[in-house]
This record gives structure tokens, C-alpha cells and sequence, in this order.
């Protein structure tokens, strides 16, 4: 048995020696790490193997598919709220008023319904709204979401009262209350998803932050129009929404493939880029091009719309995708860090 430098310390064979300081010799001369077969154990992990500085730092996202739809029609609920409002103050047609209520109503039954069903129980909902923190955007979008039903079953139900000859002092001004409260809550519900992924460390969707709240806003816009003209509401209102809608998601979608930076690599790759990018041409030069050489036409107008429909819903899976892609590139979070 060979002798050690410690004498405490178990003898080892001869050749375990000789390979010991033949790992030690080939270090030294080379400066590289050693290569080779090894057995790794808790105390000394093999040259090679996978370290801590490639495991993820952040914890991905764990929202189920309701979360993005969730996205997808409170958008669309909330600004149809605007559109109610915006055309009974300026006189537009009343069944295209009662449609505009009716969306923004039936979004306020669907919305909490997809949080609980992701959530689990309905309990957990309910205990977001034990408290008020203006700081949280996640506690913030449980009141707006609350408020917002509220003035959606205010608002349609005046309107009914009234469109059913029902005479009352009071329902004309309530109608008025409801309809403002469910287009300024409309708002904030349409843009706050964009805030609320945005305000994480997810660095894909913390470097986008300004341009989320937009992205979303825009695409509830050209949803809800996209919606009144699926009901047959082919009217110039409409179809300027299309446009402005449209043309808005282009120029979005063309800023994106053009700032390729490494820290938005989820938005152009694997299934989150693929979604991203087929949902962008969908809801932007394609529902532009229909509408610039077919908006003449009904069937032009119903091909946009539901265009823009499908690449909005789309977008809305696209970006939770690439948020759980970039959770799990710790490299992404490094960068920012540094950035700072």
C-alpha cells in the first residue's frame, strides 16, 4: 500500500496514485480541464457536467390555457365597453349600441370564470379582493375586473329597460353611469394584462414592458370591431377601426422582427416564435391587405375580421409561451442584470 500525506487517512491502491498525479500533471502543463470518464459524488462534481450557472434561475409561469384566453376576451370586452359608450354619446345606431353592451357583459361572466378555473377554487378569487394594493398589478386587476362586471350589468340593463319602453327618471342617468364606468374600467382591463406580465422578471416580457400594454390594447380594439362586423355591423366606424387596428399590429409586428436582440430570442423561435409570428401576420398585414383591396365588400370585411380574431388569440398564447422560454434561459435574466 502506498503511503499518504495524511496518516489518518485510508491507503489507496498504487495505480489510483499514479492516475491522481498524472491528472495533476496534465492540468498543470496544459491548463485545461481534464476530460474523461468519471463518477460524480456530492462533494467534488465531474469537470464537464452540468453546473448551477446553467439551471434556471426564474420559475416559469404556470398558467394553464384559460390565462391567455382570459387575456383574449377581457381585452375584447373591455373595449367593446368603449365603443358602447363612445357611439351612444355620439348617436350611433341603437342595435349596434346594444350589441357593443352585450359583449362587454357577456366577457364579465367569462373572465372570472377562466381565473377560477385556473385558480382552482373560487375561494382563491375571492381572497385577491380582501385587499387593495394600487402597487400590484395583479390586485389591481381583480377590482378592475369586479368594477368593470358591475357597470357591464348596470349598463346593459338600463338599456334594456329602457328599449322595452320602461319610463323612469332615474334609468337614463344610470344607463350614463354604467356605460362611463364600464368604458374607463374597459380600458384598464384591456391594457392591465399587458402591465401585469410586464411588471415580472421574466426578461422577455420585462424588456417588452412598454410595448405590451399597447400590443394588447390595440388587439382588443380590432377584436371588438372585428366582433360588431361578425354581427353585420358593416358601417365606416367599423371598418376605420379595422384599419387603425390592423395597420397599429403591422408596425408592431415589423419592430419586433427587426429588434432581434438575444433577450428576445422566445419571440423568434421554437413554438413561442412560430405562434408570435403566424398570429402577427394574421392580425396585421393580412387583415390589412383584406381590407385595403376587399373592405368593399361583405365578405372582404367578415375574411379581416376574422383574420384579426384568430392572430390576436394566437399572439395571446405566443407571448405566455415565450415568457416560460425565457424563464428557462437563466443566460436571458444574466444579461439584464448586467444591462442594469
Amino acid at each position: 500500500m502506498a503511503a499518504t500525506d495524511n496518516p489518518g487517512a485510508p491507503s489507496r491502491p498504487k495505480a489510483s496514485e499514479e492516475r491522481l498525479d498524472a491528472i495533476r500533471n496534465e492540468a498543470s502543463a496544459t491548463g485545461k480541464v481534464v476530460t474523461g470518464a468519471g463518477r460524480a459524488h456530492a462533494n467534488a462534481p465531474i469537470p464537464g457536467a452540468e453546473d448551477y450557472y446553467n439551471l434556471p434561475v426564474l420559475k416559469p409561469p404556470t398558467w394553464t390555457w384559460e390565462v391567455p384566453l382570459y387575456f383574449f376576451v377581457g381585452g375584447i370586452a373591455g373595449v367593446s365597453a368603449v365603443i358602447a359608450f363612445v357611439g351612444h354619446l355620439f348617436h350611433a345606431e341603437p342595435r349596434m349600441v346594444r350589441v357593443a353592451l352585450w359583449i362587454p357583459f357577456v366577457g364579465a361572466g367569462l373572465c372570472p370564470a377562466l381565473l377560477i378555473s385556473d385558480l382552482g377554487r373560487p375561494l382563491r378569487f375571492l381572497n385577491m379582493l380582501r385587499v387593495f394594493k394600487w402597487r400590484s398589478a395583479m390586485s389591481m386587476g381583480s377590482w378592475i375586473l369586479s368594477g368593470f362586471g358591475g357597470f357591464a350589468f348596470l349598463a346593459l340593463a338600463t338599456n334594456e329597460l329602457i328599449l322595452y319602453g320602461i319610463q323612469s327618471p332615474f334609468l337614463p342617468p344610470l344607463r350614463w353611469l354604467g356605460e362611463f364606468g364600464g368604458a374607463l374600467t374597459g380600458l384598464l382591463l384591456a391594457s392591465y394584462t399587458g402591465v401585469l406580465i410586464g411588471a415580472t422578471a421574466i426578461p422577455v416580457w420585462h424588456e417588452n414592458r412598454r410595448l405590451l400594454p399597447a400590443h394588447f390594447l390595440t388587439s382588443g380594439l380590432g377584436g371588438s370591431s372585428a366582433i360588431l362586423e361578425l354581427f353585420g355591423f358593416l358601417v365606416p366606424a367599423t371598418q376605420i377601426l379595422g384599419f387603425a387596428a390592423a395597420s397599429v399590429e403591422t408596425v408592431m409586428g415589423a419592430l419586433l422582427e427587426v429588434r432581434k436582440r438575444p433577450i428576445d430570442a422566445p419571440l423568434h423561435h421554437g413554438r413561442s416564435g412560430w405562434t408570435l409570428r403566424i398570429g402577427g401576420v394574421l392580425e396585421g398585414p393580412t387583415a390589412l391587405w383584406v381590407r385595403v383591396f376587399w373592405g368593399s365588400l361583405p365578405t372582404g370585411r367578415f375574411a379581416a375580421a376574422i383574420c384579426f380574431l384568430l392572430g390576436a388569440l394566437l399572439s395571446r398564447y405566443g407571448w405566455i409561451w415565450a415568457g416560460r422560454a425565457s424563464a428557462h434561459d437563466p443566460q436571458a435574466l444574466f444579461q439584464l442584470q448586467r444591462k442594469k
